[in-house]
Formats: structure tokens, sequence, C-alpha cells
């Protein structure tokens, strides 16, 4: 049997007729999804903004990767700047300003992603409410998700397998006691003064995963939720995952009650993340600390590290208590379309992907 030469094998290019047509109705959906997103904003009084794509900083997380480039200044001089991969740190500087209820349906960047669930440049839609608990945002995003899916008037989400009904009351669960649920581990004993045990938690988890001897506890952290509990949330409904450990809170504030814990959630659908909230932290120098720790262990990983954002952490000592969700809306849509990959609910797949 003679092989066709790879020019013949190939797929088509994306925007060949044939291959829009598949795609269609998923862009479809996209749009009434998209309307039904900003109508339900507006009633409740948000403003939706547009913050800058390019960033002194594009977030300080260790794990995530973001585009660099350079622009040339009228004086020949180069500064270098970062595709984002959020708008939270302009969306908090607005706070600051003085907005209270704000919305962006963001396009952001990330580097070393790419899958069913994975773009290099994607949606996300980020909204934040000034003086309001995170109970308020959490509520917001099981709204909107149902929303999703009355635009489309899909009954019930599906992918890989699980499904999910969107309307139904969602599952509220703590992240301690999904690893107790699904691990079988006491993860806030391995907590204590808002650090990990990486020693207490290798010794819990060394019979469900593999543990290198460079893993530090976020790391076995990491694996035990991905192997382990993300695969059983929003199976059947959505689950909330709620109270993320002290050392996992990123930009969110420890709780009052419990400093072991910070007051962050995620909300899971057929296995998939869908958001991610936060009660925000205003405490810029704890903030510093955070990005400083971070950074530090991107340089040890990846060999690279990103500056700190000196107007972000300043605008952050002036910012009011606030929560704010990131919602990845090409996820959603994904899910309310009955899409079965990520590439095909987005108008243009990127480059290469044809």
């Amino acid at each position: 049997m003679t092989e066709k030469p790879a020019s013949e094998s190939a797929p088509s290019p994306w925007w060949t007729p044939a291959r829009h047509a598949d795609v269609r109705p998923f862009l479809a959906a996209r749009g009434a999804i998209t309307k039904a997103v900003r109508v339900w904003f507006d009633e409740q009084g948000f403003v939706e903004v547009e913050t800058g794509v390019l960033q002194v900083s594009p977030g300080n997380e260790t794990h995530l990767h973001a585009p660099r480039t350079e622009l040339n200044r009228a004086d020949g001089t180069r500064a270098t700047r970062y595709l984002r991969t959020s708008p939270e740190f302009a969306c908090k500087k607005l706070l600051a300003a003085g907005e209270t209820r704000i919305f962006e349906l963001a396009r952001v960047f990330r580097d070393r992603e790419r899958g069913d669930l994975h773009l290099p440049e994607f949606t996300m839609l980020e909204w934040y409410r000034a003086n309001a608990t995170y109970d308020f945002v959490m509520a917001d995003a099981v709204v909107i998700i149902a929303h999703a899916a009355q635009a489309t008037g899909i009954g019930r989400f599906s992918f890989r397998g699980k499904t999910a009904d969107p309307f139904a009351e969602p599952e509220l669960l703590t992240v301690a006691m999904a690893f107790d649920r699904f691990a079988g581990i006491d993860l806030l004993a391995t907590i204590a003064d808002g650090r990990g045990d990486r020693d207490s938690l290798a010794a819990a988890a060394r019979e469900r995963v593999r543990i290198a001897d460079d893993d530090t506890w976020s790391d076995i952290f990491s694996k035990i939720l991905v192997e382990h509990v993300e695969p059983q949330l929003g199976q059947g409904r959505l689950t909330v995952l709620f109270e993320y450990p002290a050392p996992e809170a990123a930009l969110a504030r420890a709780k009052s009650s419990d400093p072991r814990v910070a007051e962050r959630f995620e909300i899971y659908a057929c296995g998939v993340e869908v958001a991610n909230g936060f009660a925000e932290l205003t405490d810029a120098e704890t903030q510093r600390r955070r990005f400083i720790r971070d950074m530090d262990e991107k340089e040890r990983r990846y060999g690279e590290r990103y500056p700190l954002d000196e107007d972000f952490l300043n605008a952050l000592a002036q910012m009011p208590d606030a929560s704010g969700v990131a919602l990845g809306f090409d996820r959603l849509v994904m899910l309310a379309s009955g899409a079965r990959r990520i590439d095909q609910v987005v108008w243009t797949p990127p480059p290469g992907d044809a």
C-alpha cells in the first residue's frame, strides 16, 4: 500500500468551509452564552472593563508561564513586557481606583499549555465585587454556569464519560474533606503556621502517588489533587471545592478562624475545573512575600523569574475588601455546547493547530 504524501494526509486548514461548518454550531452557542453573560452582569449592576494585555508582570505563580516581548521606546531604549496570564492585577487596580463591580471577558496567554482543555491563548471571564465575601462570587459562578446551559438549551454537561446537571444544587466540599474521602489523607495535619510540612505529607501519600526527592509540599498536594480528587468532582452535579490549604492560597486571604486554610474555591463539572475564586488578600507585604517565595521556586525549577508589579502591590494596599473569580470561558462553552475539545469553541485555533 502506497502512503499518501504528508501534504495529502494532513487535515485541511481550519478555515476551509467544510471544517468551519463542523464547528459552526459550537460557535453559535458561544455567541448565545456571551450574550447571556453580559445581560446577567448588566442586571447585577456590573461594569464591563477592558484592561491591557501587555503587563510589567504577567502574574507570579510558580507554574504559570507567559510569552514575553520587548517594546522600543521613543528614546531608543527597550522595555520587557509580558502577555498577561490573567487580568487580575489590572482589575484590582481598578478596585483601588473606586470601581465596585466589574467584569471582563479577557484574552489571556499561557505558554506550555495545549490539549483538549488547554490553549496557549484563551478567554477568561473574570469579575470582582468590592465589599463582598467570597460566598457572593461563589454563588455568582454557579448562576453563570446555569445561565450558560440555559442559553444553549443543554440539559446536562457531558465530558469523557462523566455527566453533571448544571441546574442541580451544587455539592459543597472542603479540600480537607475531599482529601480524606478520595485519598484517605488528613491534609490539615500536614500544615502548621500557614506552611506545609513536606515530610508529613510525603509519609501520608507514599501509597497514593509517586514522590520524587525534590518534590515540595505543593508538588505532592498537586499530584494527589490531580490523580485522586479532581476525577471525582463535578459528577452528577457541580462541585464547589473550597477552603484551600494555606500554602496554596495564591492571592487569597487566610481564613480568620483557621489560618491553615485560605478563602479560595474552585468549581468543577465532569471532573473539569471551570472557575477559581478568592476572598482577595489586601495585605501587600504578605502578598509580596508569597510572590517572592513563588518566584524563587520558579527560578529553581525553570531558571526564570518574573518581576513584581510594584504598582499592583501599591494598589493592593489601598484596595477595599473584595472577592473575585476567574472562570475559563472556553471550557464553559465547551461543556454547555456539547463540544469534545476546547479548540472546537474558538473562532480561530492557535497557529499551527490546523
